[in-house]
């Protein structure tokens, strides 16, 4: 399985934001685009102003990095969201919303994404009473997404429950800390999505 190994804080440099890949840390002062805000490499702080065709490219690979998602599979997406009625760019969101592992950051189980999608891969959650171990797994409308109860007393889930409350779950999912329970009341619509991507730039590349 391919994946990125490199780190962590080059990516949120290369796109000049955070994209809140290292959990506690982006919050705190020791964030290196607090302390570097420019992309890695010599040229990194004299580069010229961007293309168009770069604008959109930086879009799309910066809502790759948010999302944790390689080119192969990003692509897929696309095309996919491309084939359902309605925006293109609201249904490639709604789909990368709907990835389990997303949907554990978002309900505060997890400090990041990639956390997230450790505690999936190793067995520790499941939708529907049933195991999952798929980080790409999507969710859908009323699905019950829990800690198997062998996992509750794991660091990170003891930490979760500890910290209830600390972070803000969007209104399409509810988060039952005490119990380590998510329900899925039905998938976001774009207006409540708040990954910070300009999606329509990300259909424009694709489209060429």
């Amino acid at each position: 399985m391919a994946r990125y190994t490199g780190a962590d804080c080059k990516r949120c440099r290369r796109e000049k934001t955070k994209l809140f890949l290292k959990g506690a840390k982006c919050d705190s002062p020791k964030c290196p685009i607090e302390i570097r805000p420019y992309p890695p490499g010599e040229h990194g702080r004299g580069r010229t102003k961007d293309s168009e065709y770069l604008l959109q490219k930086r879009e799309k690979q910066k809502c790759a990095r948010i999302y944790g998602v390689l080119e192969k599979q990003f692509r897929g997406y696309f095309e996919e969201a491309n084939r359902r009625s309605g925006k293109t760019g609201d249904n490639l969101l709604r789909i990368l919303e709907s990835r389990l592992d997303n949907v554990v950051y978002r309900a505060g189980f997890a400090k990041s994404r990639d956390m997230a999608r450790q505690l999936v891969r190793h067995g520790h959650i499941t939708v529907n009473g049933h195991k999952v171990d798929i980080p790409s797994y999507r969710v859908s409308e009323n699905d019950i997404v829990e800690v198997r109860p062998s996992s509750l007393e794991l660091t990170p889930f003891v930490v979760a429950r500890a910290e209830a409350g600390e972070k803000t779950v969007p209104a399409w999912l509810e988060a039952i800390p005490s119990r380590m329970r998510i329900l899925v009341h039905s998938l976001p619509a774009r207006q409540v999505i708040d990954t910070p991507v300009q999606e329509q730039l990300i259909v424009e590349l694709y489209s060429k």
